[in-house]
C-alpha cells in the first residue's frame, strides 16, 4: 500500500496547488470567472433513443431489454410506467429540430436504437431499412439546420433477443455482434456523422443491469456480473474503434470515443491519508474502471489489488475481476479519439472496511462510504446536489490521469423530481451557471475541453424512475397524447450563454437571468391552460364528429320516412 499512498498524496498535492483544497464558503467556490470559451467551442444538448422516441414496436423495430423490463409489470419502474410512447420523438422529429434551433446549439447528442436498426440484434439476420431511413433523414435534417450530430451507438437498449439467446453482456459473443452493428452504422451514416460515441455510461449499465438488477435486464449477480459485463463492453468498444480506424477513418475522417459518467469524490478529511486513498479509489472504481484500460491498457492497479485480495479471502481461485491478456491490453490501449465525460454531482468520501465475509459486491470491493453535505443545494432528487466545484476537479483529474486528452462533456444537468407545472426553473439556471463556469475555469487550467452537452433537450422517460424526474429544457406534458413541449426559463438562459460563448461581464449575465424569468410566467399560464385546451381538443376530435354522424343518420331516417309518406 505504501507506493499507492505516495502516488495518492502527489495527486492531492497537485490538486491543492492547482485548485486549492478549500471548503464550503471559500474564495474558490464563491469566485465567478468572467470570460469566454475558445473559438469553435461546441455547445449542445442530448437525449437517448429509448427515453424519447416511443414507437416501441413500429416500422419494424424489434424489442429491447428495456421494453421487456418495463412490460413485466412487476413494479420495476415507478408507477409501472413504460416508454412505449415516451416523448413521441419518433413522430415529432421536425418539431424537436425547431426546439434545437431555438436553443442555438451547435450539436445534438442522440443515440441510435440498436433494435430499431437490427430487430434481432444480429446484422446477418435482418437490417430494418425503415430504421435506417428514419435516422438517415434525421441526420440530414440536423445538418440542414447547421446542427452537428454526435451519435451514440449504444445507450442501454440492447436487443432483447441477444439477452434471451446469449445472456446479453455476460456473453463474449456480444463483442462481435456489437462490432457488426457499429460497422452497419458507420456504413449507413458515417459519410455525415463525424463524432461517434460507442457506449454511454457503461458503468451504470453494468452495475444496475448485472449487479443490483434495478435496470434492464434486471440480473442480480453481485460482485461478478458487472465485472464480466464491463470486460466485454470494453473489448466491444475497442473492436468498434479498430473497425472504424482500419476501414472507415481514411474515407470519413471522423472521431470515435466513449462516454463515461462519474461524480467527483472529495476526501472527508484532507489531512487523513486513508480518506485521501478512499477518494482516489472511488474515482478509479468509477472513472478508471473503463478509462484506464483505454488510456493505459489495463484496469487500475487498486481495482486489481482490492478485488483480487477479497476474492482470495472469499475462497475463490481467481479474482472476480477478469484479466486482459497481453495482446488484449495492447489492442485496447489508445482506442479513443476523445474522452466523453458525464458528470452531475459530488460526494464526500471516507474509508470504511467491509469484511470479505459480507460477500462479494461492487460496493464492498471499494471499502468506502459516500456522504453529502447538508448545506449543498438540494434539487429535489435523492442523489443530485449542486456542487459546481467538483466538476472542475473531475475535469482536472481526467486531464492529468489520461494525458490531457480532448474532452467532450457528454452529460451534465439537473433534474426536478416534483410533479409541478413549473417552468420558472431558477434552480436549473443556477446549476448551469455554476457548472459551466467551473468548466471554463478548467479550460483556463489547461484542460483540453472541446464541447459541452447539457442534459437534456426534453423531459423524458428516466429509466426506473419513470417520468418522475425532469431533466429537460422543455417541459413535456406526458398526460396529453400529443406530448406538447413548453420552454422553461433555462432555455433562454442557456441560449444566451451559447450566443455569448461564455460569460462576458457581470451586468450582462445578470440581465440574462432577469429576462429568462420574465418570459417563463407567460409560458406557465399556457401550461396551466393545457387541461382546458386538451378538453376542447377532445370535444373537437371526438364529440363534434360523433354529433355530425348522428345528424347525418337522423337526416337519413327522416328522409326515408318522408319518402314513404309521399308514396
Amino acid at each position: 500500500m505504501k507506493p499507492v499512498r505516495v502516488v495518492t498524496l502527489w495527486w492531492v498535492l497537485l490538486l491543492m496547488s492547482r485548485l486549492g483544497a478549500t471548503r464550503k464558503g471559500s474564495p474558490e467556490e464563491a469566485s465567478f470567472y468572467y470570460g469566454t470559451f475558445p473559438l469553435g467551442f461546441s455547445w449542445g444538448v442530448g437525449s437517448s433513443a429509448f427515453q424519447t422516441e416511443g414507437a416501441w414496436d413500429q416500422d419494424g423495430k424489434g424489442p429491447s431489454i428495456w421494453d421487456a423490463f418495463t412490460h413485466s409489470g412487476k413494479g420495476k419502474v415507478l408507477g409501472d410506467e413504460t416508454a412505449d410512447v415516451a416523448c413521441d420523438g419518433y413522430y415529432k422529429v421536425q418539431e424537436d429540430i425547431i426546439l434545437l434551433r431555438e436553443l442555438h446549439v451547435s450539436h445534438y447528442r442522440f443515440s441510435l436504437s440498436w433494435p430499431r436498426l437490427l430487430p434481432t440484434g444480429i446484422r446477418a439476420d435482418k437490417v430494418n431499412k425503415r430504421g435506417i431511413k428514419f435516422y438517415s433523414d434525421f441526420i440530414d435534417a440536423l445538418l440542414k439546420s447547421n446542427i452537428t450530430p454526435i451519435v451514440t451507438l449504444h445507450h442501454w437498449d440492447l436487443p432483447q433477443l441477444l439477452q434471451v439467446k446469449y445472456g446479453g453482456w455476460q456473453n463474449v459473443s456480444m463483442i462481435s455482434y456489437f462490432r457488426d452493428y457499429a460497422n452497419l452504422c458507420f456504413e449507413a451514416f458515417g459519410d455525415r456523422v463525424k463524432h461517434w460515441i460507442t457506449f454511454s455510461d457503461p458503468r451504470t449499465m453494468a452495475e444496475k443491469g448485472y449487479e443490483t438488477g434495478r435496470h434492464a435486464p434486471g440480473l442480480q449477480l453481485p460482485g461478478t456480473g458487472l465485472y464480466m459485463a464491463a470486460h466485454h463492453i470494453i473489448k466491444a468498444h475497442a473492436q468498434a474503434w479498430h473497425s472504424y480506424n482500419s476501414t472507415w477513418r481514411s474515407k470519413q475522417r471522423g472521431l470515435v470515443g466513449i462516454s463515461l459518467n462519474c461524480d467527483w469524490g472529495e476526501p472527508v478529511d484532507i489531512n487523513s491519508p486513508k480518506d485521501i486513498e478512499a477518494a482516489e479509489r472511488y474515482l478509479q472504481f468509477c472513472l478508471g474502471w473503463f478509462a484506464n484500460p483505454i488510456y493505459a491498457g489495463d484496469y487500475p492497479q487498486v481495482m486489481k489489488d482490492r478485488i483480487g485480495k477479497k476474492s482470495a479471502e472469499q475462497g475463490l481461485d481467481m479474482s472476480r475481476l477478469p484479466v486482459f491478456s497481453r495482446q488484449e491490453k495492447s489492442y485496447i490501449k489508445g482506442t479513443s479519439d476523445f474522452l466523453g465525460l458525464g458528470h452531475f454531482t459530488t460526494r464526500y468520501i471516507t474509508e470504511r472496511n467491509y469484511p470479505s465475509r459480507h460477500g462479494p459486491s461492487y460496493q464492498n470491493d471499494r471499502d468506502l462510504v459516500e456522504l453529502v453535505d447538508p448545506n449543498w443545494p438540494d434539487l429535489g432528487s435523492k442523489w443530485l446536489y449542486s456542487v459546481p466545484w467538483g466538476f472542475r476537479r473531475l475535469l482536472h483529474f481526467a486531464q492529468t490521469q489520461y494525458g490531457n486528452p480532448p474532452i467532450y462533456v457528454t452529460e451534465n444537468g439537473a433534474s426536478q423530481i416534483l410533479h409541478c407545472m413549473q417552468l420558472c426553473d431558477e434552480w436549473r439556471i443556477q446549476y448551469l451557471k455554476g457548472y459551466i463556469n467551473e468548466m471554463l475555469k478548467a479550460i483556463k487550467d489547461g484542460a483540453n475541453i472541446k464541447g459541452y452537452t447539457s442534459w437534456s433537450l426534453l423531459d423524458k422517460f428516466e429509466w426506473e424512475k419513470g417520468y418522475s424526474d425532469r431533466y429537460g429544457f422543455y417541459y413535456v406534458e406526458f398526460n396529453n397524447r400529443n406530448k406538447p413541449r413548453y420552454p422553461k426559463a433555462s432555455v433562454q438562459y442557456y441560449r444566451k450563454i451559447i450566443t455569448a460563448n461564455g460569460f462576458p461581464n457581470p451586468r450582462e449575465v445578470e440581465s440574462w437571468y432577469l429576462k429568462a424569468l420574465e418570459t417563463c410566467s407567460i409560458n406557465n399560464q399556457m401550461l396551466a391552460a393545457e387541461p382546458l385546451l386538451s378538453h376542447m381538443q377532445m370535444v373537437t376530435e371526438i364529440v363534434v364528429p360523433t354529433v355530425c354522424t348522428l345528424c347525418v343518420l337522423i337526416s337519413a331516417v327522416l328522409l326515408m320516412l318522408l319518402l314513404r309518406s309521399q308514396s
